[in-house]
């Protein structure tokens, strides 16, 4: 009996399995490993961009003068420069249309709009493959359920077709049963961590793009009052 229990192992239960389960498996198996890729790529992809909002927002606020920025906005390589460069672009066509009386006010409304859409573009950006994460976690479970509930049909169907109830007939399909849903946490858990951790540092990163385009409004109005 003790040898019998020796030979349950992972590898055992993936070989032995039904090929429907053992399809589950390998399911669930790539499930897990592509979406902790995708959390290695995500945690290094905000980290990039918390470093390079703050080296950004340090020079915006370095006393830098508008004209200095631009020179830089030229070529954005980050999330901060690109919407500041939506901003400029206008700020600098405005300048050669003239930004007196109603032009004023309409160039703020352009440049308002072209930083929101530009902040848009930059959630998207920074929320790609967000979807996967929410898919697995929501969706392995439930995969892994039916590799379990058709594991168990095949461990009955095998004491049926035998007549017995001896452990040994009954513990190898229960055990590839349960592990089918083993897998199915091991691959929902890390992507509902994951998902949520991320989630969180978008809308934290929404939240920056969006106070940092009301800044550079701020700062272009005050521009144009000093200019009137």
């Amino acid at each position: 009996m003790e040898s019998g229990a020796e030979q349950i192992t992972v590898l055992t239960l993936f070989l032995q399995a039904d090929p429907v389960v053992k399809g589950v498996m390998l399911i669930l198996a790539v499930a897990s490993v592509w979406s902790w890729a995708i959390a290695v790529e995500k945690w290094m992809q905000f980290g990039d961009l918390e470093q390079n909002a703050r080296r950004f927002e340090r020079e915006f606020w370095s006393g830098r003068s508008l004209d200095e920025l631009e020179d830089r906005s030229d070529k954005p390589r980050d999330a901060l420069a690109r919407v500041y460069a939506a901003a400029s672009r206008e700020w600098r066509e405005a300048r050669r249309t003239g930004t007196a009386g109603e032009n004023a006010q309409l160039m703020l409304d352009r440049v308002d709009r072209l930083m929101q859409a530009q902040v848009s573009r930059e959630l998207g950006r920074a929320s790609r493959n967000m979807g996967v994460l929410a898919t697995v976690a929501a969706s392995a479970p439930f995969i892994g359920l039916f590799g379990t509930v058709w594991g168990i049909m095949n461990a009955f169907t095998n004491i049926a077709a035998q007549q017995q109830t001896n452990l040994a007939v009954v513990a190898p399909g229960i055990a590839e049963a349960l592990f089918a849903t083993a897998l199915g946490l091991v691959a929902a858990i890390p992507a509902v961590i994951f998902y949520n951790k991320f989630n969180g540092d978008l809308e934290r990163f929404g939240d920056r793009l969006e106070t940092f385009s009301d800044e550079v409004a701020a700062r272009l109005s005050r521009r144009l009052s000093e200019r009137g």
